[in-house]
């Protein structure tokens, strides 16, 4: 009999390719132009975990591509990362091996700071960018992040955790909060996570998923931010700080929303980011 885990585990096992000499785990869905989702880091993560409301949706219009990312879920880790360029390459590599020169993508968070970095190293590879959430800048490390990057596995600790994430803390129900546990337990899964993050200067992180101003003002690309309101984790004030610096952006806030936009405005999320990869910021 497959147990409730194990179910979660399947789905959360897409396809595998080995890029940079260790293995990708992603999802390849849908049919059309390519859209490339970038996942966040809390504990216990997973492309499917991040996504799994939205590639469906997402789905019907575009061929989206989810990669677990180095050090998460189903990936391979290498070890402590220091430099987020290789999780820039680990998104070049796998696009060459799936053929694909040029996407529209979404960087959730840590996947915010990521998306942004390979904006700046690949610009011709990225038609347009949503920036959910998103680290990339610098900024005084909040009390939400600290606790989410210093976890430590328990069930408790993964509901304190979560709590910081969402707004509305009903989603937060006693299977969600033991899934994300069993997966943050997993063998092979804390040590990568504790010791990239993990660390007492947890401050150094941030700066080291940050782009230097001067980069990002370059950018020419169309890029929609998306920021919670309510959002514990990534202050409000970074987005707009980041809106003011790309040239070409706008910036949408949720209200009643905290980390989560894609899960607590999931209807809204899935509808704006579809029209947005479809016609533009002016469409």
């Amino acid at each position: 009999m497959i147990t409730a885990s194990n179910e979660v585990a399947r789905a959360e096992i897409g396809k595998s390719l080995v890029v940079d000499n260790c293995a990708t785990n992603y999802h390849d869905v849908g049919e059309g132009a390519a859209v490339l989702l970038v996942h966040g880091s809390g504990p216990g993560v997973t492309a499917w975990a991040n996504w799994r409301l939205n590639m469906p949706e997402l789905a019907k219009r575009f061929r989206v591509i989810a990669p677990d990312m180095f050090g998460f879920g189903y990936s391979d880790s290498k070890g402590r990362v220091e430099d987020k360029q290789i999780w820039v390459d680990q998104l070049a590599a796998l696009l060459d091996e799936l053929g694909i020169d040029k996407v529209s993508m979404v960087g959730n968070s840590f996947g915010g700071g990521i998306t942004l970095a390979f904006m700046i190293a690949h610009p011709d590879r990225v038609e347009r960018a949503v920036l959910m959430g998103p680290a990339g800048l610098e900024f005084p490390i909040t009390p939400a992040l600290e606790e989410v990057w210093g976890y430590e596995p328990s069930v408790e600790a993964m509901r304190s955790s979560l709590k910081y994430l969402a707004w509305d803390h009903s989603r937060l129900t006693d299977d969600l909060v033991k899934s994300r546990y069993e997966a943050s337990i997993r063998p092979g899964a804390h040590e990568p996570y504790h010791a990239t993050f993990g660390g007492p200067d947890r401050q150094s992180n941030i700066a080291m998923l940050a782009s230097r101003e001067e980069d990002i003002t370059a950018l020419q690309h169309e890029t929609l931010i998306l920021h919670g309101r309510s959002d514990q984790v990534i202050p409000l004030e970074s987005s707009v700080r980041l809106a003011n610096l790309l040239p070409r952006a706008d910036l949408h806030v949720f209200g009643e929303c905290g980390h989560w936009v894609q899960i607590e405005r999931m209807a809204s999320f899935n509808r704006i980011v579809s029209e947005f990869f479809t016609t533009g910021l002016n469409g």
